[in-house]
């Protein structure tokens, strides 16, 4: 899940709970309010029960396990995210499905590797801008430059790699500085504990290589500093020209055409240092199982799932696949339901928020609701008006969606683990998963059956 694009927060007061249910007043569609009604039939129950009962939470997180823990990081551009594409896309042929692979490009990354001389190595960020390294990296002792003002640099610090602590004045100033005074590379360390390294930002090129690291790193390094005993290599690479893509998987029903069409979604990606247990390996292993469901019952929809790339730099994939939909598409495109993060086993994260971008009910929501009310789903679903996933993009072009995400009731938090190193499989669970690969499946289902 993407941090930055389009974030709000403005919590409705509409929510399920096994016990009963509390609308807010929300002015529905007739379409809607029929497709409610239908669903809410009680003899939907026996289709429920035939998508529920082949769902097993021990193949889903096997996958999780296989994109968390062989692959690793699926970073935008990087053999990780290629990797994963290539499973998703033999899995989807296996099951008979017409599968796709659309290919974009994306802005070049620098990505960059830090180690000490007793061949230990640090997790760096490297920001934008940074210049890049000979491929062998730059080797040299640390200078230890305070907070980076002028006043902390010495001559000792010419021909050294400057380690600066975050705080007082910009990035940007603290590199400026240390180049001023001849060192050869930027070392800055964030001054709050936090899991993963520092991302800096320093507002354009710098001639020198600049990487972000932790309290913990740095604190480290500056013991080596005091000691004189390491000297460090930072290695930065600028992958250009790189691609990534979207993985496509179509079935449509065997008579007629034209017909309407339901989007399933996830994304295939994690930031850097993240294994993306949850973020977003539990959406994809989900999407997986239901495409694995879902493979041969009569439909009368078409049913597309859609694994995009490139989610954690601003939703490209899916912008992209969107853009490349024809208006005849688009006008046939009934529903999205996307799943971003649905797997957490943080006990706080009780309640499946249903994300739309406008805050409103739609037609997914309806499903969602009246699906989890048929089959009795334990967690309370919380209606809530935000961005920052892959329905957006399906929203922007006039389609129903809906982000299915795991966050604390209330709060809306995530997961203390999002976005950090510590996103791995122990932090998953079973039943969640179950739960989720439930509500979506039978409510996808109830939407496409024949």
């Amino acid at each position: 899940m993407k941090k930055r694009k389009k974030h709000y927060s403005i919590m409705l007061s509409m929510m399920l709970v096994t016990s009963g249910l509390y609308f807010a007043p929300v002015n529905l569609t007739s379409q809607v309010k029929a497709a409610a009604q239908n669903l809410a039939d009680p003899s939907t129950k026996a289709f429920d029960q035939k998508v529920i009962a082949r769902i097993s939470a021990e193949r889903i997180y096997k996958d999780i396990h296989f994109f968390s823990e062989t692959i690793g990081p699926r970073v935008t551009g990087t053999e990780g995210e290629e990797r994963a594409a290539e499973y998703i896309k033999e899995r989807l042929l296996s099951y008979g499905y017409k599968v796709e692979t659309q290919e974009f490009s994306v802005p070049d990354k620098m990505i960059g590797h830090l180690h000490t001389s007793d061949h230990n190595e640090v997790l760096v960020n490297i920001p934008a801008g940074s210049a890049a390294t000979p491929n062998e990296g730059v080797t040299a002792k640390l200078f230890n430059a305070g907070l980076g003002k002028v006043t902390d640099f010495t001559v000792e610090a010419t021909g050294k790699i400057a380690l600066i602590s975050r705080g007082e004045i910009t990035f940007k100033e603290k590199v400026d500085n240390a180049v001023a005074a001849g060192a050869i590379g930027v070392l800055i360390y964030d001054n709050i504990n936090q899991p993963g390294p520092l991302n800096p930002s320093i507002g354009g090129n710098v001639p020198v290589p600049v990487g972000g690291i932790s309290k913990v790193s740095g604190e480290a390094l500056l013991q080596d500093v005091a000691a004189q005993s390491k000297t460090v290599t930072l290695n930065v690479n600028r992958i250009e020209n790189a691609k990534s893509q979207n993985i496509i998987a179509t079935r449509a029903p065997n008579k007629g055409k034209n017909h309407d069409i339901v989007h399933v979604s996830a994304h295939i990606d994690s930031v850097p240092f993240a294994a993306g247990a949850n973020d977003n390996a539990s959406g994809t292993a989900v999407a997986l199982e239901l495409a694995n469901v879902l493979k041969s019952y009569p439909i009368d929809k078409e049913l597309r799932f859609v694994f995009v790339g490139a989610e954690e730099i601003g939703l490209v994939g899916s912008e992209y696949y969107v853009s490349q939909l024809s208006q005849e598409e688009v006008g046939r495109s009934i529903a999205n339901f996307n799943m971003d993060m649905v797997g957490t086993a943080w006990e706080n994260a009780t309640a499946i928020y249903m994300n739309t971008l406008d805050g409103k009910a739609n037609i997914v929501t309806d499903t969602a609701l009246a699906t989890a009310q048929r089959i009795g789903t334990p967690s309370q679903l919380v209606l809530y008006q935000r961005g920052s996933s892959d329905h957006v993009s399906f929203h922007d072009a006039g389609i129903p969606a809906v982000n299915f995400i795991r966050r604390e009731p209330g709060t809306a938090n995530l997961e203390p683990y999002y976005h950090t190193p510590l996103d791995k499989i122990e932090h998953i669970s079973l039943e969640r998963l179950k739960e989720a690969g439930d509500l979506v499946g039978a409510s996808v289902y109830s939407l496409i059956r024949k």
